[in-house]
């Protein structure tokens, strides 16, 4: 995978094979720090403690519809080769969550990719899924959770294009606002 979004999406895809009603990806840019941190978590089934160790084998997966499991392992592997690590930490019927952490400026990250695509993607796929997207950078935060959201539509369906359009410049202008604020400093972190 080229973008760390993309990751995500298949993280995601994972908490919804779990059978999760709930999932949160945060993800947070701390230029000051020089840290990325992408985080999903969901009360999905979870796994055992045997079963954490084998899902950084590439060849071990619970999937039906492929034999191997690339997507958490090359993550893995991508986080550590930016001076960062992956945790993975599950119990069975409570959920799961994962967390990388990469170097930001490390020249080997790949970048983050279309968050706002894989979030809208995600929510108009699975619209049972109680979604949460979470976007830090330093110390400016949105926060888009469907929960509300999907009570004031009522009987429109999330298909409908109004809605799609909303649900679009909300998670697009909330996450180009947290990126276009001025620091103390005067200084301003703009679509980087």
């Amino acid at each position: 995978m080229r973008e760390l979004s993309l990751h995500l999406l298949d993280i995601a895809e994972n908490s919804i094979s779990a059978g999760a009603s709930r999932i949160v990806i945060s993800v947070r840019e701390d230029l000051v720090a020089d840290e990325l941190w992408l985080e999903v978590s969901d009360n999905g089934k979870g796994m055992s403690p045997d079963m954490v160790e084998k899902v950084l084998d590439p060849f071990v997966t619970s999937r039906t519809t492929r034999k191997v499991g690339l997507g958490i392992p090359l993550l893995k592997q991508a986080a550590e080769a930016c001076n960062g690590f992956l945790t993975l930490e599950s119990e069975p019927g409570k959920g799961t969550k994962l967390t990388a952490k990469f170097q930001h400026s490390h020249i080997d990250r790949m970048p983050l990719g279309n968050l706002e695509d894989t979030f809208i993607t995600l929510l108009l796929s699975t619209p049972t899924v109680n979604w949460v997207f979470k976007y830090q950078f330093n110390d400016q935060c949105f926060e888009f959770d469907d929960t509300e959201f999907k009570e004031a539509l009522g009987d429109l369906p999330l298909s409908d294009f109004r809605v799609i359009e909303f649900i679009s410049n909300t998670i697009t202008n909330g996450i180009s606002n947290v990126r276009n604020i001025t620091t103390k400093e005067g200084v301003v972190y703009a679509n980087h």
